[in-house]
């Protein structure tokens, strides 16, 4: 059924806006007007495609509307206090579209609770808005609505996406402020030998002086930038679409997934965030009920490694052919001997979500442990690069300079 925006006066002449689901825009005039909303503009929502490509259709408007995590797992428990409650589900989600200020979020709820009121599960009424609810979500509350235990899993659920997010963003906010520095301090460094020294050092080749050594050194770096900066550009940007391209094949992203897990302290590092991920993910589908062979399908999906994910399957197959998780899983060679521990013993006792759940509570503060210990490294390595930079510039300018004033003398 279609979406309409609308505006309106309300009873009190108040101006009031939203979005309502008709079969076309009489019915949806007739809705308002029942609902004591007269209305002034009815426009139709047309709804995105489900694939599209890369920067296809995009606006900022779209920017500003998107869901992003945080808001996905207030919505989720929101709707888990209102199914709680005893509220009839469609009637839930009547609520959460009056009180959401987003506009696609309306329309997506609008969608869903039209699937929903013509007798679709709630599953699979989210199912059809794959780029906002993954397999995980969908899976999670597919097993919940079968459960009976719908608002549990929706709990489990809101907490899952609250702790990736937070995950995310601490990730974000340690790594920002280095690669800004490292950006800025490269784009200064090329204005300097590409504009400002070779203004500065014309001095030098009108006098035909001897230059030193670390003068002659500059002035072939500062002429090799100027001369072939396109060059340089054009390599750079050969190599991104190079590894773009590569990446989109199989084999190609498992050599680029293989080749940054090996990456020296950082490879570590990623390895121990996609564990997390495992982890994380993994407890919280068994914990709501969905079989293991079904749950690792999706985690593999998750952990946005091909290499890890592979070796996921492996363990599925080995699974599926009668063997415990723990020894697959060990003969990838991938997954720690801590964390293969833990999923053995969880087997054995029968507590396997909750080992899970503590190995990933160790893998995140790992990895913050990590982030933060490089953060504090870094900055004053690019400190100390950068000071050595300029002093090499500086000295370079100035020895020149003296020599020439004691030959003026």
């Amino acid at each position: 059924m279609p979406v309409y925006a609308y505006k309106g006066l309300s009873s009190s002449g108040r101006g009031v806006s939203g979005i309502i689901d008709a079969d076309n825009p009489k019915g949806a005039r007739v809705k308002l007007r029942r609902d004591g909303i007269f209305p002034t503009d009815v426009v139709e929502e047309h709804r995105q495609p489900k694939t599209t490509t890369p920067g296809s259709g995009f606006t900022f408007r779209q920017f500003f509307e998107r869901i992003t995590p945080q808001d996905l797992a207030l919505l989720t428990r929101q709707l888990a206090t209102l199914v709680g409650a005893g509220l009839p589900l469609v009637d839930c989600l009547s609520a959460l579209i009056e009180q959401t200020e987003n506009a696609r979020t309306k329309r997506i709820l609008s969608q869903v609770r039209e699937q929903v009121t013509e007798g679709t599960a709630l599953a699979d009424a989210l199912k059809g808005q794959p780029r906002v609810f993954t397999d995980l979500y969908v899976n999670m509350v597919r097993a919940g609505e079968a459960s009976g235990a719908l608002d549990t899993v929706l709990m489990r659920l809101a907490d899952y996406t609250e702790s990736y997010a937070a995950l995310r963003d601490k990730v974000r906010s340690a790594l920002t402020y280095p690669v800004l520095m490292a950006v800025v301090s490269t784009a200064i460094l090329f204005f300097l030998l590409s504009y400002v020294v070779p203004q500065v050092t014309k001095i030098f080749s009108e006098n035909q002086a001897k230059l030193p050594l670390m003068t002659t050194i500059l002035l072939g770096i500062s002429g090799f930038m100027q001369e072939y900066w396109w060059l340089l550009l054009g390599t750079i940007i050969i190599v991104v679409i190079s590894v773009r391209l590569s990446t989109r094949t199989t084999a190609g992203r498992l050599r680029y997934d293989r080749y940054v897990l090996s990456i020296p302290y950082a490879g570590k590092v990623l390895r121990k965030l996609a564990l997390a991920r495992f982890a994380r993910t993994l407890s919280t589908l068994l914990n709501s009920g969905i079989p293991l062979l079904t749950s690792l399908d999706i985690v593999k999906n998750v952990v946005s490694n091909t290499v890890i994910a592979a070796a996921i399957e492996e363990a599925r197959a080995s699974i599926r052919e009668g063997q415990s998780i723990a020894p697959p899983l060990k003969k990838s060679g991938l997954f720690p001997s801590m964390l293969i521990h833990m999923i053995a013993v969880g087997e054995k006792s029968g507590e396997l979500e909750q080992m899970l759940a503590k190995a990933a509570d160790s893998y995140d503060n790992e990895v913050s442990s990590a982030i933060t210990a490089f953060t504090s490294i870094f900055e004053p390595m690019m400190i100390l690069i950068g000071g050595a930079v300029v002093l090499f510039i500086v000295l370079a300018i100035l020895l020149p300079i003296f020599e020439l004033n004691q030959l003026v003398r």
